[in-house]
């Protein structure tokens, strides 16, 4: 099959009785072919795609295996300039932007050494600004680039696990990322998506105060139907969701779909596709898939529904929101198609039918909060603020309170909501202290999060009492007050040291609260350039700012509440 073909997105399926359904939800996509070129040397060979399911977000372009390999040389992908660079601890580690004349930029992620040329000029820079850790504009004629030139080598910094290359495509003037599957990249696709699972909701409840039914599947002739023929709800209303993936030919390797469409006999009614979505938004994907199932150790499941509070979304609605009235009391033939990029496709289909009776009502405790509306629960020690953007679906939120036995603590423990309640925007946590601190105490406060084995601690404001912080997810809380400055560790050297045998030095910092900033590293007085891929060890490659000589190394580092340590070391070269 060619690709053009393939690409069809308005294919016809044919469904249990053989009838034609036609997928309508959908056009076809129409970018320019034959524009980008590979910018590795080797095939493209995915490790993920736009639209697969990760930790807090959409994945928002391809990841390009190296071969297990890091270093590999990186070429811009067609004529143009480059805009931006950015180097980062997480994220995208060391990254080249690249504008193009036909409106798109070309995003290039997890390198290493960057070409001489451009290296030299983002050193310079951040001696400039003191950072290393910079997002530079880049004006237009500095560097120029030819589709084929070398722009960077492959490696893996940043928020990477292994070598590979994160591709993005954006739209320049919006930078709204497009899927670059569809740009006619060479790569080889005549594999279907797989469909694992089949989950159904009742919609009469929240969906994050139930356990979806899970559906047993069975394979048929070009995709998937439920084991039982009818299945019958005790509810009116539901909605369903897909645990599905996508490979490549000849790879094993399970990266996302690209869109999902559900029909209600036989009438388009919602469908979603990973394409035009804005980093601003891609923290959304927490309402596109079943949160608490994942947050819980379950599988990822994508809903075939939006929920009322997901803003700029990736569905496109036909007859409805994936909502399905079922209280005409028939058999409705529910199907859904899920494909890649390149039109391969599955379906799986079942009937479902309400039995009439009637929907116990939610015995979940707690406040009910609800999506796109400002709301606060006040308490005698704890209040929190729901902004209109926080939650997706409407919610019980509970609350409760106990007694604190950490030694630094100095209020009591709120519970808020349950960390399976998944937040868009951060919700505002005010906490009054069980005693009366000093102002040098309240200076030295923290609020902290944990739920599980997991621990965060953010800086709080001060306002007639209470101490105040902004957090992205449930928990318990706590005010604490921190006396300890960061550990600052030298590795392989000491005050005094002869370091003519060392090609870098190397600094460790640790903080009891496992938070800290402002790290910063002074030669003689004089700003020096320290590495910190993947927030672990700081890192200086000894290069012409540390001569032949005796010099004083000065380290100085502040954790969240203000405690400041600074070490000084004189070393001989």
């Amino acid at each position: 099959m060619n690709y053009s073909k393939r690409f069809l997105l308005t294919t016809i399926f044919f469904g249990i009785a053989g009838q034609a359904l036609v997928a309508q939800i959908f056009t076809t996509k129409t970018y320019p072919k034959d524009y980008f070129s590979n910018p590795m040397n080797i095939p493209i060979n995915l490790a993920g795609n736009l639209g697969e399911l990760r930790p807090n977000h959409y994945h928002m372009g391809l990841d390009i295996k190296t071969q297990q390999r890091e270093n590999l040389p990186v070429h811009a992908a067609a004529d143009g300039y480059v805009s931006r660079i950015k180097i980062e601890p997480a994220g995208f580690g060391r990254a080249i932007y690249i504008n193009h004349p036909n409106g798109y930029t070309t995003v290039y992620c997890h390198l290493n050494d960057f070409n001489p040329q451009i290296e030299a000029w983002v050193k310079q820079q951040q001696y400039n600004l003191e950072s290393w850790k910079v997002f530079l504009d880049v004006p237009a004629n500095l560097f120029v680039v030819k589709k084929g030139d070398f722009i960077a080598y492959s490696g893996s910094t940043g928020g990477s696990q292994a070598p590979h290359v994160h591709f993005e495509i954006r739209r320049t003037a919006d930078d709204v990322n497009v899927n670059p599957m569809l740009f006619g990249l060479p790569i080889a696709d005549n594999t279907s998506p797989v469909i694992t699972r089949l989950a159904v909701y009742n919609r009469l409840t929240s969906v994050y105060e139930q356990s979806p039914r899970m559906l047993p599947i069975k394979k048929v002739a070009g995709g998937y139907e439920t084991s039982q023929e009818i299945i019958t709800v005790s509810n009116a209303k539901v909605s369903f969701a897909v645990g599905t993936y996508d490979t490549q030919s000849g790879s094993s390797n399970q990266n996302g779909v690209f869109q999902g469409e559900l029909y209600d006999n036989d009438k388009a009614v919602i469908g979603f596709e990973m394409d035009n979505i804005s980093y601003d938004d891609t923290r959304y994907i927490n309402a596109h898939v079943d949160y608490k199932m994942k947050t819980n150790g379950g599988p990822y499941v994508e809903h075939l529904s939006e929920l009322p509070g997901y803003i700029h979304s990736i569905y496109k609605k036909v007859s409805g929101d994936g909502v399905i009235n079922l209280g005409d009391k028939a058999v409705h033939n529910i199907r859904i198609i899920i494909k890649d990029a390149y039109g391969n496709s599955s379906f799986v289909q079942t009937k479902v039918q309400w039995n009439g009776s009637a929907t116990p009502a939610s015995t979940a405790a707690g406040k009910m909060f609800y999506p796109m509306m400002l709301d606060v629960s006040e308490n005698p020690e704890c209040e929190f603020y729901m902004g209109e953007k926080c939650l997706y679906d409407s919610v019980h939120i509970a609350y409760k309170t106990s007694a604190a036995t950490a030694p630094a603590a100095v209020s009591a423990i709120h519970t808020i909501g349950a960390p399976y309640i998944p937040l868009q925007d951060a919700m505002v946590v005010r906490i009054k202290p069980n005693k009366t601190l000093s102002p040098d105490e309240q200076g030295k406060a923290v609020m902290q999060r944990f739920a599980g084995t997991k621990k965060e601690v953010m800086a709080v404001e001060w306002k007639n009492g209470w101490a105040a912080a902004k957090f992205k997810d449930f928990g318990s809380y706590q005010l604490l007050v921190d006396n300890e400055a960061p550990v600052i560790t030298p590795v392989g050297f000491a005050n005094g040291s002869n370091i003519s045998h060392l090609s870098r030095l190397v600094i460790n910092v640790k903080d009891n609260f496992g938070k800290y900033k402002n790290f910063r590293a002074e030669l003689d007085g004089k700003w020096l350039r320290f590495t910190n891929d993947k927030s672990l060890s700081f890192i200086y490659k000894i290069d012409e700012k540390l001569l032949p000589g005796t010099h004083t190394l000065k380290i100085s580092v502040e954790d969240e509440a203000g405690n400041k340590s600074v070490k000084e070391f004189s070393l001989t070269r």
